[in-house]
């Protein structure tokens, strides 16, 4: 097993301690869990790009003019009227 040497601020190392000395095991233990829980137990761990990565390049690059899109409610329903209207089969 590989050693390292890590700083923590007083109330870090105080809360570390406390639930070490609540537990009755050691803080390296504590330490090494936290770590697997973060970098191995994750659902997002696969390595797989996110949504927010495939589409990074492209946020921001689209420009309506409008700065009230998310909070004006007469566009919202404007165009919730529009994509409904443009649902419906129109009949002969």
């Amino acid at each position: 097993m590989e050693g390292i040497s890590v700083k923590l601020p007083t109330p870090l190392g105080n809360a570390l301690a406390a639930e070490a000395r609540r537990r009755n095991v050691t803080q390296s233990t504590i330490v090494r869990e936290a770590l697997e829980r973060c970098l191995f137990d994750r659902p997002d761990a696969d390595g797989g790009p996110s949504c927010a990565d495939l589409v990074r390049d492209l946020v921001g690059s689209v420009k309506s003019g409008r700065r009230d899109l998310a909070t004006n409610k007469a566009l919202l329903q404007a165009a919730m009227e529009t994509d409904f209207r443009r649902g419906r089969k129109r009949r002969r």
